[in-house]
């Protein structure tokens, strides 16, 4: 077993290491390395054992329980190893006794594991120090809108299409709003972090051009945007799309499927009902019982999202566009098209 630091194991990763998280599952769907594995030397409820035996009785106690399990895992765990390809690197929480046991484990077996010193939690404060740092120098283009012009939707074709995006809301597992949960895997900061960090840093070796992004605020879901993205957001050049009414409608309606989902959208209306003028209210709320969606979002867009974001739009530097479309696709079309007479198809 060789230790690394964290440096040595970015170099690695460059080279097609494979990094495993021997966290339990709970640990690794939380936070993780972006392109990690997970095989864990304890699963959840094993870990919660070992805890709970370490608070309660003692620490050789849980040793001891720990070290019960992880042996008759051996064999399973050296063959998921054995077949794992390039450099292995593990890595915990700490860099401490899991890690330590599993490289162990399988060095004595014949492989040549590395582990990364200090584990996640040393990885989690170079991001953050990162970002605190983190300079940026490629321009911007916003996509804006009132909610339910279909950006994200747009944002994902060109995406597809090979354009430079930088998808805030897919990072974030949250479309942003009250309702953005819905349906949804939404992450925590430290996810986030990585994620996006990992992200511009290959956008960086691309050496695009810029960056397309959507006109989000501060906070999607439980995530905030560093400062450095906000002021190149504020900076940006704005292409504000602007559709009918019953075209944002039926593309909300379509996203969000409420039909599967009707008490977790009543349940996220009750959140902004107290902010919004009470027969308007008692309407939206009427029409939501009713599963009258398309009537209820027609509302809730006319009383208070397009107010909302009228104010919030206010306070772009950069130059602004007006993107008057029929529909989605129409948009789309008309976005590339300007995109184009920027240098970009």
């Amino acid at each position: 077993m060789h230790d690394i630091s964290l440096e040595q194991c970015m170099a690695l990763r460059v080279k097609e290491a494979t990094l495993v998280d021997v966290r339990s599952p709970g640990e690794f769907a939380e936070f993780r390395i972006p392109g990690s594995i997970n095989i864990p030397l304890f699963n959840n409820e094993e870990r919660a054992e070992i805890g709970t035996i370490y608070k309660q009785i003692s620490i050789e106690a849980a040793k001891e329980r720990g070290l019960e399990i992880a042996s008759a895992k051996l064999p399973l765990l050296y063959k998921q190893f054995k077949e794992l390809p390039g450099t292995i690197v593990i890595y915990c929480w700490r860099g401490g006794m899991r890690s330590r046991t599993m490289a162990t484990c399988m060095s004595l077996m014949g492989l040549k594991p590395y582990r990364l010193s200090g584990g996640i939690r040393t990885y989690r404060q170079w991001i953050q120090e990162s970002l605190e740092q983190y300079e940026w120098r490629v321009p911007c283009v916003v996509l804006s809108g009132h909610t339910g012009t279909g950006k994200t939707d747009i944002l994902r074709r060109l995406q597809t299409e090979g354009y430079p995006v930088l998808d805030l809301e897919e990072m974030a597992g949250h479309r942003g709003s009250v309702f953005g949960h819905i349906g949804q895997a939404p992450n925590n900061q430290k996810m986030f972090d990585a994620m996006l960090y990992e992200k511009m840093e290959q956008m960086k070796a691309a050496k695009v051009p810029c960056i397309l992004l959507e006109a989000e605020s501060r906070r999607i879901g439980k995530v905030m945007l560093p400062e450095f993205l906000m002021n190149a957001k504020k900076a940006g050049t704005v292409l504000d799309i602007q559709l009918p009414i019953q075209e944002r409608v039926r593309n909300i309606v379509k996203e969000y499927e409420p039909s599967k989902h009707p008490m977790a959208i009543r349940e996220a209306f009750a959140r902004i009902q107290r902010r919004m003028h009470t027969p308007h209210a008692h309407a939206i709320a009427e029409a939501l019982r009713m599963e009258n969606y398309g009537e209820a979002v027609s509302l809730m867009l006319t009383h208070y999202y397009d107010s909302r974001y009228d104010h919030a739009s206010i306070g772009y530097e950069g130059e602004i566009h007006s993107i008057a479309a029929a529909h989605v696709d129409d948009a789309l079309r008309q976005i590339k098209a300007h995109l184009g007479r920027m240098g970009l198809s």
